[in-house]
C-alpha cells in the first residue's frame, strides 16, 4: 500500500440509489433508436448492473470476466462475442464506471481485432469520467476525474473491508491525485 493520503471513499446508497440509476440507464437504452439483443456484463463491477438491466429490458445476459486479469480468459469469450456482432447481433456492454477508459478500450480493441461489427456494439455505465480515454453511449452520471477524486464504492463492493477498498483505490494513484 502507498503512503499517499487516504482516498475519499464515496458509498452510493445501497438499493434505492442503485436501482434508480439502473432504471434510468435501462430507460435511456429502451427509449433510444438502437436496441440490443443481448446485455453483456463486464466482470466484476458490471455484472450486478447488467443483471438488473437485462431484467429491465427483458433481454438475455452474457458475461465476461475482465477483472480477473487471467491471461486469455476473457479474450476467448470476447472473440466469440465479436463473431456474434459480425453476424448481426446487437450487444450492450455494461460496466459500473468508465474511469480511465482502460477496460472499455481494451474490450473495444480486442473486439475490433476479432472482426466485430462496431455498429452492433454499445457501452453503458452508471458513472462516466468526461476525461476518459474511451467514450460510452449511455450513462447516468458523469464526473470530471481531474477535479472529482472520490473513489466510488458500489453497493456490491460495500461488503469489502475498508482496508481492502482503500488498497484498491490506492493501487491506481493517478485517478486520485
Amino acid at each position: 500500500m502507498s503512503d499517499a493520503a487516504p482516498p475519499d471513499l464515496y458509498y452510493l446508497e445501497y438499493y434505492e440509489e442503485f436501482l434508480a440509476k439502473v432504471r434510468l440507464l435501462a430507460g435511456k437504452v429502451r427509449d433510444g433508436d438502437w436496441l440490443p439483443e443481448f446485455v453483456i456484463g463486464v466482470g466484476r463491477g458490471g455484472l450486478v448492473p447488467a443483471v438488473y438491466i437485462s431484467h429491465q429490458l427483458d433481454l438475455p445476459m452474457l458475461s465476461i470476466d475482465h477483472s480477473s486479469r487471467v491471461p486469455g480468459f476473457a479474450d476467448e469469450l470476447l472473440a466469440k462475442i465479436a463473431a456474434m456482432s459480425a453476424d448481426g447481433s446487437r450487444l450492450l456492454f455494461v460496466d459500473d464506471i468508465n474511469d480511465s477508459g482502460s477496460t472499455i478500450g481494451y474490450i473495444r480493441d480486442l473486439l475490433v481485432g476479432n472482426g466485430c461489427a462496431a455498429e452492433n456494439l454499445r457501452f453503458a455505465v452508471l458513472i462516466t469520467n468526461t476525461g476518459s480515454r474511451a467514450q460510452v453511449d449511455y450513462w447516468t452520471d458523469s464526473i470530471d476525474r481531474a477535479v472529482d477524486k472520490r473513489w466510488f464504492v458500489f453497493p456490491w463492493e460495500a461488503v469489502s473491508s475498508k482496508a481492502a477498498l482503500v488498497e484498491e483505490a490506492l493501487s491506481v494513484p493517478e485517478r486520485l491525485s
